[in-house]
């Protein structure tokens, strides 16, 4: 594997849960990591596939364990699904399972809510979820409605263990109508793009970092960035062996930065 600069990278795209937090508590070197960033003045976003949470309830979030991160740092899968959709069909009709987060993105975005002959339908993660959400998802995709996902996270972990997530709340309704949905989130290409032009950066210029190999080193890899798995979430080092392709930098967490940034 090859080793990084931190200190030449401009760039930093970084991951949440897993990385920064576990459920509601702050993983160890977190809050060092995030210093280092704003003390060293590097363009730095949070990009995750939740798309329950707005940005400022993201900001909140962290600023209830004392981490101070405006909220013009983060970018979710919502945000993501709501351009797409934004640009795909202007003025779209959606049928959405989802929480405030995906709620929010899409009315921002022009977009209404239609139960009865919606444009598409959106499943984000829901705790609104039900057999009678799902059967109305079915029957207004087999009309028609095109299906599209926040994010094709099967699981993520909770502080009860590990939760399903978007690909496995959605997958219901694609394997009741045969129609395969689209997903918005990581790894998806587009959302790492946007990414990339919020922090004005040219993919070698910046790093991907994150928990999962599936989303956050794939997309970074793919999108030609430096990557880095922590093994503060779901990824252990045996993880590695399933897959085809490498991280650039295999770290424990993300508290290894700072110090590997000032050894460097």
């Amino acid at each position: 594997m090859e080793m990084i600069d931190f200190n030449a990278k401009k760039g930093f795209l970084c991951d949440m849960d897993g990385v920064i937090y576990h459920g509601n508590h702050i993983l160890p070197g977190a809050a060092e990591f995030i210093h280092w960033l704003q003390d060293t003045h590097k363009e730095y976003l949070f990009l995750t596939n939740n798309s329950g949470m707005t940005p400022r309830e993201l900001h909140q979030k962290l600023w209830r364990m004392g981490l101070d991160v405006p909220e013009e740092h983060f970018y979710t899968s919502a945000l993501a699904t709501a351009a797409f959709l934004a640009d795909q069909a202007p003025g779209c009709s959606v049928y959405a399972l989802g929480e405030a987060g995906l709620l929010n993105a899409l009315y921002d975005r022009g977009i209404t809510m239609n139960d009865v002959n919606p444009d598409y339908v959106v499943i984000g993660e829901a705790r609104a979820y039900s057999l009678d959400t799902l059967t109305k998802a079915t029957n207004l995709v087999l009309a028609g409605a095109k299906l599209i996902g926040a994010n094709s996270d099967t699981c993520g972990p909770t502080d009860e263990g590990i939760a399903p997530a978007c690909r496995a709340l959605i997958a219901p309704v694609e394997i009741a109508t045969g129609k395969q949905a689209y997903f918005c989130g990581k790894p998806n290409p587009l959302m790492m793009r946007t990414g990339l032009r919020m922090l004005g950066c040219h993919s070698g210029e910046a790093v991907m970092i994150g928990d999962r190999m599936d989303t956050d080193v794939i997309s970074g890899m793919e999108s030609g960035m430096s990557t880095v798995l922590v093994l503060s979430g779901v990824s252990t080092r045996a993880t590695l062996d399933e897959f085809a392709y490498r991280p650039s930098v295999v770290l424990d967490g993300v508290g290894d930065i700072p110090r590997l940034a000032q050894q460097g």
